[in-house]
């Protein structure tokens, strides 16, 4: 019986060691082909090291950091455009008598509920025919598509979040209802918008299909060229490219976990 005790936190240290494999295993992978200038099966481990391979990425004739900029460039648009829709909506959705309002909120989710491939394929099409195919701004509406999904359901629950008592107070002291919604309401709101923003950049950032079919090969995000670069057989640049973007996500969902409070996060879909 003492010793079945003392092996019951067995099972649950395997489940964590798998779960720690899981998730740590593929990081480790890429360190180790961003680090590894040879590396020949069956061997175990890279037989050589070195930066020779940072080196390519980040000299200035590199395709690598032109491709960052390009995907900076059009995260950056893309949040612009989709707070222009979202703040509007989300107020609209949060003090609004509209209705059909949970539909509403539902459409935002489509395009997350259809098989991505299909609809890019055709949107493709479409985009052609506008002469959009191969340019920053059919990038941009492709990456605006899937960006309200974050952008107006957060800013929703952020406008709903906001004290409505606080807004009244205002209004009893004079103030319009533009500037209360400017001194009161949207400061109020501003964590959760932001939090929004940072959502969209860095689904934008690392957003590879959609810039495949409408981009490509004219507009070459960071994604693309590290699919490039594995299809290529070059694992070491798409590797280093990976990490790269990892760096962006991990930073922002930690000042995201900031922002986003248990209050505001109670208020999605309500």
């Amino acid at each position: 019986m003492i010793g079945a005790l003392n092996l019951g936190w067995l099972p649950r240290a395997i489940i964590l060691g798998l779960l720690a494999f899981a998730i740590f295993g593929p990081l480790a992978n890429l360190a180790l082909w961003a680090f590894a200038e040879a590396w020949f099966f069956p061997n175990k481990l890279p037989s050589q090291w070195g930066f020779r391979f940072w080196e390519v990425v980040f000299r200035p004739t590199g395709r690598a950091m032109e491709a960052l900029s390009v995907s900076i460039w059009i995260a950056l648009l893309t949040v612009a455009v989709s707070l222009a829709v979202s703040i509007p909506a989300g107020l609209a959705l949060a003090r609004g008598r509209l209705p059909w309002r949970a539909l509403i909120m539902l459409a935002f989710l489509l395009p997350q509920a259809f098989p991505s491939l299909p609809v890019y394929i055709n949107v493709a099409r479409i985009f052609y025919q506008f002469g959009l195919n191969g340019t920053v701004a059919g990038v941009v509406l492709v990456h605006t598509l899937h960006g309200l999904v974050f952008a107006v359901w957060i800013t929703t629950a952020a406008f709903a979040s906001v004290d409505k008592e606080l807004e009244q107070a205002a209004r009893n002291l004079g103030a319009s209802g533009l500037r209360t919604f400017f001194t009161v309401t949207l400061p109020l709101a501003a964590p959760g918008i932001v939090a929004s923003a940072i959502f969209v950049f860095l689904e934008s950032l690392d957003e590879f299909t959609g810039s495949y079919f409408v981009g490509a090969p004219e507009i070459q995000t960071l994604p693309l060229t590290m699919f490039l670069a594995s299809m290529g057989g070059n694992y070491q640049i798409s590797s280093i490219t990976a990490l790269i973007l990892l760096v962006p996500s991990i930073g922002f969902m930690l000042i995201v976990e900031r922002f986003l409070k248990a209050d505001v996060m109670a208020k999605m879909g309500n």
